[in-house]
């Protein structure tokens, strides 16, 4: 049973790693759906000046990375 539940956890963040983009903010962290499932840009880093050459990048762009950054800067 304990290694059943270990097994599902496992799995589950094996699933999130390819579902979302964790992106760390100067102040807090937010969790963006991926467009595609892939393990590209699954952390990423956009303290500080870091945020504009982050909205060049295509796979964050269709993500929606401009809504989050629009959200976080407000």
């Amino acid at each position: 049973m304990k290694k059943m539940a270990v097994g599902l956890l496992l799995m589950g963040v094996v699933w999130a790693l390819f579902n979302f983009h964790f992106i760390l903010f100067d102040n807090r962290i937010k969790i963006l759906a991926k467009a595609h499932y892939t393990l590209d840009n699954t952390f990423v880093d956009a303290r500080g000046a870091k945020k504009i050459r982050l909205l060049l990048n295509p796979d964050l762009a269709k993500a929606g990375f401009k809504d989050i950054l629009n959200e976080v800067s407000q």
